[in-house]
């Protein structure tokens, strides 16, 4: 192993990590993809045959982060140099004496990434991979994986990964990098006078926000809690061009519980009513759809479903969002297509790009259902909500940096 006096706190971290998965969120010039890459190095070193592969989003990007950084490791370490037999430029491998390898990769593609297995695995860069590569990667990756990224939002690492019990995750900035000269550390905390956003992100390695989001006041579960109370299923009508789109809404604990059950094009009144049978929705369950197809809802009725059309006024756009802004929302992991619409879910600007108050139309094929069911079942909560809307409390993930240095 390298000399751990000669290393950063953030390789200590990395290099003792006894999680599957490690991920790594770190501010500008935190050292995690430089310290991830010197843990990687002792791996090939010290573990015979192993195959450990580098993943960027493309050629271009690797050569500029983490290959980089490893030919530099590589040409200022003895050891290192002593031991690679030949590093392969044209094929971006590094070939240890002991069998071991380290290749630097991109996938175009999940079928791409079905090729090759891999004791180790390093995601760099990781929202700039697509969540199906990453799957098909992790699936071949016998014994651990490594992830970092810079947290400008959250995507899916904190949608799929983030809380589960075989992830560790490090938070560092530039402040754990003992190799960072004092006008860069000044340069990145002198963002705070000008921009306290992104000072959070490349400061502090803290999740930055997707500006004029209409809900940001969601979470992530993992399912519907057992003594949650159904509210109503809400659903929206579409066909060729629009899916639709069907939530069921319950309530627990003063807080929103609404998990995704339809989200297709091309169905008629008459799929709509096969998929909630086939999803085992009782018809006795009330259904709030879209007041404007009074005829679906119609011929719905006829096929023995208790659905109304939702009660629209003046402003019931506005006063519906108002509603479900007072309310947690916790949304199934399953419910994909609606995490994409929230997450998308923003406010109209005019030509000046301000934010005027009326929401995007589009992207709300399950938003719209929510809001269904806002006008017709539910009153104003008045308990005050958080502000984050990531599926854990990133203040609480702080606490490893004070393991990592004293600052």
């Amino acid at each position: 192993m390298l000399a751990k006096q000669q290393a950063s706190t953030l390789f200590i971290a990395n290099y003792d990590a006894e999680a599957h998965t490690v991920i790594n969120q770190g501010g500008s010039n935190s050292g995690k993809t430089y310290a991830i890459m010197q843990v990687l190095f002792c791996f090939a070193l010290e573990q015979e045959k192993q195959v450990i592969t580098v993943v960027g989003q493309d050629i271009p990007n690797l050569k500029a982060g983490a290959l980089r950084d490893a030919l530099k490791i590589y040409g200022d370490t003895k050891l290192i140099l002593a031991s690679v037999k030949k590093y392969n430029k044209s094929e971006r491998i590094f070939r240890f004496r002991n069998g071991s390898i380290i290749e630097f990769k991109s996938y175009t593609d999940a079928q791409d990434a079905k090729s090759g297995k891999r004791d180790y695995l390093f995601i760099n860069e990781a929202n700039g991979i697509d969540w199906q590569v990453y799957s098909e990667l992790a699936l071949r990756t016998r014994k651990r994986i490594y992830i970092d990224y810079n947290p400008n939002t959250a995507f899916w690492v904190h949608d799929n990964l983030l809380g589960r019990d075989d992830i560790q995750l490090i938070i560092s900035d530039h402040r754990h990098n003992p190799f960072l000269d004092n006008s860069t550390h000044n340069k990145i905390e002198s963002l705070q006078q000008t921009d306290n956003e992104r000072w959070k992100v490349y400061a502090r390695g803290i999740t930055g926000k997707v500006s004029g989001l209409v809900l940001s006041n969601w979470y992530l579960c993992n399912t519907i809690p057992q003594d949650a109370k159904l509210i109503a299923l809400g659903l929206d009508f579409g066909f060729t061009n629009d899916e639709t789109g069907c939530i069921e809404v319950y309530r627990y604990n003063g807080e929103l519980w609404i998990n995704e059950l339809i989200y297709e094009t091309g169905l008629t009144n008459l799929d709509i009513s096969e998929r909630l049978t086939g999803l085992n929705i009782s018809k006795r369950t009330e259904i709030i759809a879209d007041s404007a197809e009074p005829k679906s809802i119609e011929e719905l009725k006829r096929l023995g479903w208790y659905i109304t059309g939702v009660k629209k006024g003046a402003d019931s756009v506005k006063n519906s969002i108002d509603i479900l802004k007072r309310y947690k929302l916790n949304i199934t992991r399953n419910s994909l297509n609606l995490r994409e619409e929230l997450s998308r879910y923003k406010w109209r600007t005019d030509r000046s790009g301000k934010a005027i108050n009326e929401p995007v139309d589009s992207f709300n094929h399950l938003i719209d259902p929510l809001r269904y069911i806002a006008l017709n079942k539910l009153k104003i909560n008045k308990l005050a909500m958080p502000k984050s809307r990531l599926p854990y409390k990133e203040k609480d993930t702080q606490a490893p940096l004070s393991n990592l240095i004293n600052l």
